[in-house]
């Protein structure tokens, strides 16, 4: 039978390989696949990105497998990333000897904890610094404890001894009053390894395991107590024979942290680590459900069609509000290229009204012209005398004319509707192409399930192991954030204390500059020189990152004061030997001043084989790219802003481009927008 969940020792093994791994790491972001699955994305620096995989009830290990992330990320979710995202993961640790793994989070509120129950449903529960319940993925309510927003976690009651803590007259008792109970019952039960763990101390000892706990001798229960220390001690001393199991037609059937007497002569693969073992098992197990039709098809066939018919409707509200907003427009350019002929055709018509003559008869006079071919008269169609307007139609458009509003009047209100037209056009096109993108990865997941339903478990690896992500080594600038000037030079610039200490310490070199904002919680920004003189325009530039990326953003403050200097002016030593905080350097010399720099960021798209997003300061923006905008600080906040700013770059395009850009995710727009925060520059947009 093959194996479905983690053991206590499988929990055991992962975590002490995990806790070097993932202590002290920041949390980037975290994703949901399906109802239960989590990954969270960590950052050391000097290390590649870490991904760690929680699966509530089941699994919990690294993958180097990466998942294209859902477009719309589950409540759950958007709730984890409001509690732990940016947040420091500062420990993981296995509850007792339990299923059970516990996560904490150092985070701008305080420490929080993230319990993970790997067990029966399985659960993540979050917690504060009291052990009060915040959030959770269930609530629910249980005979022994209740999982309930607002009360004290109480962990579930113990599924057995703690092995590691069991004494050898402790083992003796509980086997001596079980009685006719079959010893590899009594075994799972009191040390609560489970039924396997318990079989394999059993064929450790040499002793039956369907024997009566009543029929063993001495000598067997301390060969017991010995074949449980055996399967404790690799465990204790971090010596591990990660493999997996297969059966004789090459299907996995269990992964295990070290051998077992159990697996002696099945066919075994090794792994260098329990974690890439657990990895590479449960994505392959994983795939093999779906073969098999564990994948409910019917479902995203229904989803699919739901789609492309809400596709069709949206594609039809973007060209009618196409159509609309051309129009429009076309009918104010009609009114400015016939305006001396319609100003004074309303001003006749206006003068006779005011000498009394009533508006039926001006307009029967008015017709009668139009049927002699009179021009202007001929242009008019009808007269709506409840509004006061003329019905027109003029080089083949038909519009109407409010008599009661100026010329100017007229043709501006049909430029404001062709304006509005475009804006509402350019939102259904964000919609319908994020319709589209979602269409696109449900057809994309169906596809999938039904070429796993087709395939045997050796073709299934062969194409899982094609969306294996090899952690290719990236440039050491990539782990900050950094753009190129519009002159080519690299500006490179902490996130955190932690990114700007590593940046001075280890990456600036004397040629370099470095600047930085008068002001507490500013980054590091640092013009790599190599070997050339850096420029004004360089200088200029650097000067916007450092002061947009500071905390006046926050404060929604217009400019602020930056200044460079060199990395020999920068000391961990205050003047009177005081020590300098992490991430901070104390200034000797002349500071070189940039005062009232402009707070402003600009995020533009760049559209190529790929499309991309490019931002920082406007002129290296606009050096790449003419689609872009300009932000200021604001009060408008994530998604809604990201969202904003998204619009506002589609309306700058073609058609064919927004349909392009559509299929990208604004979470890209997140990382040049300073805290998340602003407004969109209206003159710059």
């Amino acid at each position: 039978m093959r194996k479905k969940e983690f053991s206590s020792f499988d929990i055991a093994v992962a975590i002490k390989q995990l806790e070097s791994t993932v202590a002290d790491s920041r949390v980037n972001n975290i994703y949901q696949f399906g109802e239960k699955t989590f990954i969270f994305k960590l950052h050391k620096i000097d290390m590649p990105h870490i991904r760690l995989v929680i699966e509530a009830g089941r699994r919990l290990h690294l993958t180097s497998y990466a998942e294209e992330s859902p477009a719309e990320p589950p409540p759950f979710c958007m709730l984890l990333r409001k509690y732990l995202r940016d947040s420091w993961l500062r420990s993981i640790e296995q509850y007792e000897f339990e299923r059970i793994a516990t996560l904490t989070f150092d985070t701008k509120t305080g420490l929080l904890k993230m319990v993970v129950e790997l067990f029966g449903d399985g659960n993540i529960i979050i917690t504060n610094e009291q052990n009060i319940i915040i959030q959770a993925l269930a609530f629910k309510k249980m005979r022994d404890r209740d999982v309930v927003r607002g009360v004290a976690l109480a962990y579930p009651p113990p599924s057995g001894k703690n092995p590691f803590k069991v004494t050898k007259s402790e083992l003796e008792e509980a086997l001596k009053v079980a009685g006719d109970a079959e010893v590899v019952r009594i075994l799972a039960r009191f040390l609560g390894v489970g039924g396997l763990y318990a079989e394999e101390i059993l064929l450790r000892a040499g002793v039956e395991k369907s024997k009566p706990c009543k029929d063993l001798t001495v000598s067997e229960v301390e060969a017991i107590f010995g074949a449980l220390q055996s399967l404790l001690k690799p465990v204790e001393e971090g010596k591990f024979e990660p493999s997996i199991i297969q059966d004789q037609e090459g299907d996995f059937l269990d992964v295990v942290p070290f051998k077992l007497k159990r697996y002696e002569g099945c066919m075994a693969q090794g792994f260098d680590s329990f974690n890439a073992a657990l990895d590479e098992f449960f994505l392959h197990v994983t795939a093999v459900e779906k073969a098999a039709g564990t994948v409910e098809v019917d479902k995203l066939k229904q989803e699919a069609a739901r789609l492309k018919r809400v596709v069709v409707e949206q594609e039809k509200s973007v060209a009618e509000e196409e159509l609309k907003a051309d129009r429009d427009k076309q009918v104010g350019d009609v009114i400015y290229a016939h305006f001396n002929e319609l100003q004074t055709f309303q001003e006749q018509l206006q003068k006779a009204s005011q000498q009394g003559y009533d508006w039926n008869a001006i307009i029967t006079q008015v017709m009668a012209a139009k049927k002699a071919g009179k021009v202007p008269m001929a242009y008019v169609e009808s007269f709506d005398g409840k509004n006061l307007a003329l019905n027109l139609a003029i080089d083949s458009f038909h519009f109407g004319l409010n008599l009661r509003k100026s010329l100017f009047d007229n043709a501006n209100a049909y430029y404001e509707k062709g304006k509005q037209a475009k804006q509402k056009a350019a939102g259904a096109m964000a919609a319908l192409n994020d319709s589209k993108k979602k269409l696109a990865e449900v057809e994309a997941e169906l596809q999938r399930a039904e070429e796993l339903k087709s395939l045997k478990p050796a073709q299934i690896v062969e194409a899982l192991a094609k969306r294996k992500e090899e952690m290719a080594s990236k440039q050491w600038y990539e782990k900050f954030r950094y753009f190129t000037t519009s002159d080519g030079f690299l500006v490179v610039a902490g996130k955190d204390t932690v990114s700007n200490e590593v940046l001075i310490k280890k990456y600036t070199k004397q040629e370099d500059v470095v600047f930085h904002a008068e002001i507490t919680g500013s980054p590091f920004v640092v013009i790599k020189a190599e070997g050339r003189e850096v420029s004004e325009q360089a200088l200029k530039e650097a000067a916007e990152a450092a002061a947009s990326y500071s905390r006046a953003w926050r404060e929604n403050a217009g400019t602020a004061d930056v200044y460079w200097v060199k990395v020999d002016q920068l000391s961990k030593s205050g003047p009177s030997g005081e020590s300098i905080p992490h991430g901070a350097f104390f200034v000797v010399g002349k500071r070189n001043w940039y005062r009232n720099t402009p707070l402003r960021v600009a995020v533009g798209i760049v559209l190529g084989e790929e499309t991309s997003f490019v931002g920082g300061p406007v002129d290296s923006v606009r050096a790449k790219t003419k689609t872009y905008v300009v932000i200021q600080p604001g009060d408008y906040q994530g998604k809604e802003l990201l969202q904003m700013i998204m619009r506002t770059l589609m309306a700058k395009m073609s058609k064919e481009q927004r349909e392009r850009t559509g299929k990208t995710s604004i979470e890209q727009i997140r990382e040049f927008v300073p805290y998340t925060k602003g407004s969109i520059n209206p003159k710059a947009a």
